[in-house]
């Protein structure tokens, strides 16, 4: 048996919602080219566009070929979009590798009862639908030995904090979905699928959830969780991860929750 790697030389990704320099989609696409991945930045608005340029010429400086593909994956057409524009910017006919990252914290800070409709159409738009229509656009496309990374959140396996019900629903059902693409690609494709779950990480996505005294309420209770002396862990972390889980050495994990939080879980 050949030893295993973490080379990806010679792989295509996808990284959905990656267009925040900051972000832990711009994170994993910079430790996937690193490691010799060609990479397809994704972003959706008109707004986001300079900062998803900036994150492809990072990932061009440590000379990886990129592509940038505005498109909004909460939508199949969107999701399909992705997928062909990949394919023909990188003058392929496979992705190796897909990871569904984008998501949002849409809802954060308030009760479930205070939540509109749109709040919660949004939420599981972005957090739980995404991931589908992308995995159904790639899939035709992924071959043997593919992998499938959804990034999930420690919150759903946490269910005693207020401010966070509708997010933690939605990535929940993500989860489910990992599970069943697991059992439906594995057998029939080769292909692994698991959840990558972060705590908390220094991005954007940390400001999202508003001043006040639920706030207090959820750090205080992730803090407890916290097992390396401190809560909030770096994007480049939660990348780390991810490289581990697509690379070879990874060929026999699949279907699984890994907590990439320094130790915050259930």
């Amino acid at each position: 048996m050949a030893p295993a790697t973490l080379s990806l030389a010679g792989k295509t990704a996808i990284v959905t919602g990656s267009g925040r320099e900051n972000g832990i989609g711009a994170a994993i696409a910079m430790a996937l080219a690193r490691n010799g991945a060609r990479v397809a930045i994704n972003y959706v608005s008109d707004g986001s566009a300079p900062r998803a340029a900036k994150v492809a010429a990072n990932v061009e400086a440590v000379g990886a070929q990129v592509i940038v593909v505005q498109a909004d994956v909460s939508t199949p057409e969107g999701a399909a979009k992705l997928v062909k524009d990949t394919l023909s910017g990188f003058e392929t006919d496979k992705i190796d590798i897909l990871i569904n990252n984008a998501g949002a914290g849409t809802g954060q800070g308030k009760l479930l009862i205070d939540l509109t409709p749109e709040e919660v159409q949004k939420a599981f738009a972005l957090n739980t639908f995404s991931t589908l229509y992308v995995a159904q656009a790639a899939a035709p496309y992924i071959p043997s030995g593919g992998r499938i990374v959804n990034i999930g959140t420690v919150v759903s396996r946490i269910n005693n904090m207020p401010g966070v019900g509708v997010y933690g629903a939605s990535k929940a059902a993500q989860e489910y979905l990992t599970a069943a693409l697991a059992a439906e690609l594995g057998p029939r494709q080769g292909v692994t699928v698991n959840t990558v779950a972060p705590g908390p990480t220094k991005t954007d996505a940390a400001t999202w959830f508003p001043e006040g005294e639920l706030r207090d309420e959820v750090n205080q209770k992730l803090s407890v969780g916290a097992r390396l002396g401190r809560v909030a862990g770096d994007p480049e972390e939660v990348a780390d991860a991810v490289l581990l889980v697509v690379s070879d050495a990874a060929r026999w994990i699949t279907g699984q929750y890994i907590a990439a939080s320094g130790g915050i879980t259930a």
